[in-house]
């Protein structure tokens, strides 16, 4: 018998305001990520990967490289009517951006009637992880309930970031507090509660209906307003993320999810990706990330010009880069970066067509992309000196801005 017939909605609509100056001039969900990566490539490969081929992106603010990376990237077959498609705040119900992510929703109903699903996945476009959405669907209709809220457990303090659900022994979400500086944690467990993913699965009805304003009860975000709602109507269903399993995937990276809303939370996922054995394995041929590739040559660590040596180590190198004799440990170089000898790189992000002078010291640094580093320039040494010039997030990860030619 044939399962049921879904519909994926992608919301990549937010500000990002707590990823600047990364998200300066692109959505959040189009920042590089990992040296070759988009952070949308993540959750669009899980649905990819689950054959679920129906897929639109809400898209609104800063969406140009977004819109381009997704129409370069993610082209199925339309045989079957297959698609991945990005689409802009059309303004459909008036003159009025989204006013939240349940708000983006109902503009664009149109989209739901027109493709007529039986099940509607709204998923996050700015996490880090893979998943099945197959077996979350699975549980979804074997529950009976009108949505279904991947959760997650998160240490206490960092519980007010996210929406935090009680449950009953049945699984049935009893409370949700959304944000909540007094969240209760977990049964059992006075140091962790359960957080939503923002990964929801509804009935196509539940989610017309709950969207759709009403005067007493205008809902416009997911986690604020629409999933407190439908739990007071007791159909909200809590799905366990920890029990999904992924082809290929061993024990290490099971439950494996990071939220890179914030520069220290962006920062820590990508240097996952380097440790020894990484927690998250981006060489997983069963389950792959599926990203743009540029017809760029093999990366090159090479001598320098005046037979300076490489050294690198603990790195990831893109297609394209240089290391002209020059010292990098435990850092990602993105496509297009060039290094230059007697450069120091270390515990670094150097993303697409930087190029780092001789003799260079960079610590601790996140350089987007096309910045020129001068000759003998440091960064990430002075604290000061680098909040007078850059960013620099709650932990002294120090950013450089887009385009920066730096001393110019």
């Amino acid at each position: 018998m044939a399962g049921p017939k879904v519909l994926v909605m992608v919301l990549a609509g937010g500000e990002g305001k707590r990823l600047l100056p990364l998200t300066n001039d692109r959505a959040k969900p189009a920042v590089p990520f990992g040296g070759a990566y988009r952070i949308i490539d993540f959750a669009l490969s899980n649905f990819a990967n689950a054959n679920m081929l129906k897929i639109v992106v809400l898209t609104q603010y800063k969406s140009h490289s977004l819109d381009r990376h997704i129409s370069q990237t993610w082209r199925f077959s339309t045989l079957l009517g297959n698609y991945v498609t990005p689409v802009p705040a059309q303004m459909r119900r008036g003159p009025q951006w989204f006013r939240g992510s349940a708000d983006a929703i109902y503009q664009n109903l149109n989209l739901i009637t027109d493709e007529r699903p039986d099940i509607v996945c709204v998923f996050g476009a700015d996490h880090i992880y893979r998943m099945d959405p197959r077996q979350m669907v699975d549980h979804h209709v074997a529950s009976g309930s009108g949505v279904t809220v991947a959760a997650i457990p998160v240490p206490k303090h960092e519980a007010h970031q996210f929406g935090v659900i009680e449950s009953d022994a049945d699984g049935r979400i009893i409370e949700f507090h959304e944000k909540s500086l007094s969240a209760p944690t977990m049964p059992g467990d006075d140091t962790r509660c359960l957080a939503s993913m923002g990964n929801y699965v509804f009935d196509t009805q539940t989610l017309v209906d709950i969207v759709t304003p009403n005067e007493k009860e205008p809902l416009t975000d997911m986690g604020g307003d629409v999933i407190p709602a439908l739990t007071r109507q007791g159909v909200a269903q809590v799905y366990d993320f920890s029990l999904n399993e992924v082809p290929g995937q061993d024990e290490r990276e099971r439950g494996y999810w990071r939220d890179v809303g914030t520069i220290d939370a962006y920062y820590d996922a990508n240097m996952d990706l380097i440790a020894p054995v990484p927690v998250f394995n981006l060489y997983n041929e069963q389950w792959p990330v599926y990203t743009h590739r540029r017809p760029l040559p093999p990366a090159k660590v090479s001598r320098g010009v005046g037979g300076e040596p490489a050294f690198v180590d603990g790195c990831l190198l893109g297609q394209g880069s240089i290391v002209s004799g020059a010292h990098v440990e435990r850092s990602i170089i993105s496509p297009g970066a060039f290094i230059d000898h007697d450069a120091h790189v270390t515990d670094s992000i150097i993303m697409e067509g930087v190029h780092i002078g001789a003799g260079a010291r960079l610590k601790h640094c996140i350089i987007d992309k096309n910045v020129i580093v001068p000759d003998w320039h440091r960064i990430g040494f002075d604290r000061e000196r680098d909040a007078e010039h850059h960013t620099l997030s709650d932990s002294g990860v120090v950013v450089v801005e887009k385009g920066r030619v730096i001393g110019a």
